[in-house]
């Protein structure tokens, strides 16, 4: 397979741009804030810029000014930051509220079946009783296997294995190998059963990311390597040409999302040289809807389990939206570290 070939460079100049855009904008204690908050952490590994830490320090300490918030388990994701944080700081209150966050998760959170979490946002206005979203796998899940590894935590670590294997149980479709957007476990149904771009994303770079944790002999490792392993053999016969992914994997005719796309790209490349010809399209294709100011641009509003087809189609796509920063962040320091593992 061809070695991938990019500007340096222009990669970093575009990442300068993204973070710059991204703190330009304005979040509340949650997932939005969690998911470009946890891309600009990213982007600091991979570039070294101390200054993109100490802004995002800044933002993290006037939220705090008034106490922790309200806990959910897609405001979860904001336990990425306090991992990280810490990491950068070395300042113990960051990872003592990354501990109440990963408590919460596994005493006092919404539960079903075998401890699957159920999602939860903020709001009362909005409940979802035993649905299991596959968003919950990069807010929640992922966060566990973090925080339980960097403590030693096994009560931790396992129930963040849990939820990769409870949300494959019910969300990833053994004749497709795509992930459902979600699960209602009362109706026993994947409601209207779409194959969504970003929520795929939120499986693959989620697993892609648990293979980095997770020791080979364990026996989840081969549970989640063969998940998305199969995931990702489809995802990318259904590349675009434009080097991006439809927002309804099984329409082409639906728009290419931008944030869903960087999230599959950045999964793949966990294969090694693999899949290099793919990533080698979305490069360009991701690059193309990044404007000069860091504007991630084609990227999907927060999206409920949408009652059909037509629903996901229409989803707008114009505003400038958390995740989308975030995500193209993942993506693009991931091509600096080449986060290979095989």
């Amino acid at each position: 397979m061809p070695k991938l070939e990019f500007n340096e460079q222009e990669i970093r100049d575009v990442i300068d741009s993204v973070v710059e855009r991204t703190f330009n904008m304005d979040y509340p204690w949650d997932w939005p804030g969690g998911v470009a908050f946890y891309g600009i952490t990213e982007a600091y590994k991979a570039t070294g810029k101390s200054e993109y830490m100490d802004r995002l320090k800044d933002w993290i300490d006037q939220e705090l000014e008034d106490g922790l918030p309200r806990l959910t388990v897609n405001a979860s994701s904001i336990g990425h930051i306090m991992l990280s944080m810490h990491e950068y700081t070395e300042d113990e209150k960051y990872l003592n509220i990354a501990i109440e966050m990963a408590e919460y998760l596994i005493h006092d959170a919404e539960k079903f079946d075998d401890d699957v979490l159920q999602h939860t946002v903020n709001g009362d206005k909005y409940t979802f009783p035993e649905q299991a979203w596959v968003d919950t796998m990069f807010m929640a899940g992922y966060f566990l296997l973090r925080i339980g590894k960097l403590l030693d935590r096994e009560d931790f670590f396992d129930f963040g294995l849990k939820q990769y294997h409870g949300h494959e149980k019910f969300l990833q479709d053994d004749a497709t190998n795509l992930y459902y957007h979600g699960w209602d476990n009362i109706a026993g149904t994947n409601m209207s059963g779409i194959f969504w771009a970003r929520g795929n994303s939120w499986a693959a770079i989620t697993m892609a990311r648990a293979l980095e944790f997770v020791e080979v002999q364990h026996p989840s490792y081969m549970i989640i390597d063969g998940s998305l392993r199969d995931q990702q053999s489809a995802l990318v016969r259904l590349q675009n040409d434009s080097g991006l992914w439809s927002t309804v994997l099984l329409n082409p005719d639906s728009y290419d999302e931008l944030s869903g796309s960087c999230g599959i790209a950045a999964s793949l490349l966990v294969r090694g040289k693999l899949y290099n010809k793919y990533i080698q399209k979305s490069i360009a294709g991701v690059l193309k809807n990044i404007k000069e100011d860091g504007s991630v641009m084609n990227v999907s509003a927060g999206t409920a389990v949408m009652n059909n087809q037509e629903g996901y189609e229409k989803v707008p796509a114009k505003r400038v939206q958390g995740w989308g920063q975030g995500l193209a962040l993942v993506f693009l320091a991931s091509l600096l570290e080449q986060r290979n593992i095989s």
